[in-house]
């Protein structure tokens, strides 16, 4: 099945309200969602962020897309909690388990570091357990006419039997209004040893009304060899 057939298919199975469709080569949102930015990010990836009526106050989604379609879908919280994502390869839904220091986005806007600790659940049964921080380094950029302040961060996820999964760490961006994390530059470890970097860093950012807006296809990096593993998105999946 291809990527925009499992996209359909969760739709009928799982999403319901979520479910994001294409129409004419843009992005459709769900009935009572409205896409508030779609972004151009490099690696080949184009993310719609959107806001539902029948979601809670402060709730937002993100899908992510690239050459074959969308491939992702999360939704957080006013404060940056992950409420529960969707692989849209497999079906896969994580949702939140347990929080034992639940991510703060308040925390850290006011202190300049927020440190988490949580417990998801797949669909599948599985149970991770994701420890890290955020922190603002005081650096502010701006990308397209958007100003974004630039974060560093430490991610791990572990098994239910302490095994590590997987670490990250490297660089992001936070938006203080959209009360967003976007990608930039980081690198991935396996559990096994194996490394790898990349770059994601936001490029383009469209509005309504904006050519661009809504798209579904992404504009870069694109024709580079794309060799590299794609990094998972579970967990602080919104942070990309």
């Amino acid at each position: 099945m291809t990527r925009i057939g499992a996209i359909i298919g969760l739709g009928v199975l799982a999403l319901g309200p979520a479910l994001p469709a294409s129409a004419g080569g843009k992005f459709k949102a769900p009935e009572g969602c409205e896409v508030f930015t779609t972004v151009q990010l490099r690696g080949c990836q184009v993310s719609q962020h959107y806001r539902c009526e029948k979601d809670q106050p402060g709730d937002q989604w993100a899908v992510y897309l690239d050459q074959d379609g969308p491939f992702y879908a999360s939704r957080v919280d006013a404060e940056t909690r992950w409420v529960e994502s969707y692989d849209l390869t497999t079906g896969e839904r994580d949702t939140i388990l347990s929080e034992a220091d639940p991510a703060s986005f308040t925390m850290l806007l006011a202190t300049g570091r927020d440190d988490y600790d949580f417990r998801i659940k797949s669909s599948t049964g599985e149970v991770r357990h994701y420890t890290g921080w955020d922190t603002l380094t005081g650096e502010a950029v701006t990308i397209d006419g958007v100003v974004l302040e630039r974060t560093r961060f430490d991610l791990t996820a572990e098994a239910e039997d302490g095994t590590v999964l997987w670490h990250r760490s490297g660089q992001q961006f936070v938006h203080h209004d959209w009360r967003l994390f976007f990608a930039d530059q980081e690198t991935f470890e396996a559990g096994s040893g194996e490394t790898e970097s990349r770059t994601d860093t936001p490029v383009d950012f469209a509005f309504p009304g904006d050519k661009g807006f809504l798209a579904t296809e992404p504009s870069y990096d694109c024709n580079m060899t794309m060799t590299e593993a794609v990094l998972p998105l579970d967990g602080e999946g919104y942070r990309q």
